[in-house]
């Protein structure tokens, strides 16, 4: 089964760090407004996830979303989220640990996006 979004070894090991520190987590790839266009990782619930967003799916059994407007550009690809060194978004959890999640991708095959289409 083809995922829409995946974690790195070194991005799990992370979202297993703060879910020890924070509890249960979600992440909300944003919009590219005060972040840019990063995914932010916060406590489970505390953005509220309306119907204009979409579940693309689970990473380290973290639920990840993406507003419906940003899917119609990312359809097409799998996202990957690693984690650099840096400051992430200022709202987003990793933050404070000199860390931040960042979004890499790769183009669906056609099987794929067929796949994904059923």
């Amino acid at each position: 089964m083809t995922e829409r979004v995946l974690a790195t070894d070194a991005a799990l090991e992370l979202i297993a760090f703060l879910k020890e520190k924070h509890g249960p987590l979600m992440f909300h790839q944003s919009g590219g407004c005060c972040d840019g266009s990063s995914p932010m990782c916060y406590p489970n619930g505390e953005l509220i996830i309306g119907g204009q967003d979409v579940l693309l799916g689970n990473i380290g059994e973290t639920p990840f979303y993406m507003h419906k407007n940003q899917f119609e550009y990312w359809k097409h690809t799998q996202l990957i989220i690693d984690v650099v060194k840096g400051r992430g978004g200022m709202f987003s959890l990793e933050g404070v640990e000199g860390k931040r999640f960042l979004t890499r991708s790769r183009a669906f095959t056609v099987e794929e996006n067929k796949e994904l289409q059923v």
